[in-house]
């Protein structure tokens, strides 16, 4: 699987293809199709880095909460993300 910059970059090539040159039909048509499965790639990616983001948790001071070892504490992001759609 690419990754999320080589999908990107293919993604500008072909736009800047269909944009500065007459390509037939069916040309057209294959670089459309190529750029939708870049497209679910990029989104499959970003989607997969959202999940992996963690959130710092703080005090109503505005400190960061540490634990006994005094590592700061997180959270999973997509359950921060769940807990405030919840509110």
């Amino acid at each position: 699987m690419k990754t999320f910059e080589d999908a990107y970059e293919r993604l500008e090539q072909i736009l800047e293809k269909m944009n500065a040159e007459q390509v037939s039909l069916d040309e057209a048509l294959a670089l459309y199709e190529e750029a939708d499965t870049l497209i679910g790639t990029c989104q499959k990616k970003l989607s997969e880095a959202e999940q992996k983001i963690e959130i710092l948790l703080k005090n109503r001071d505005g400190s960061v909460q540490v634990d006994e070892n005094q590592h700061p504490q997180t959270e999973d992001f997509t359950t921060s993300n769940q807990s405030i759609l919840n509110q």
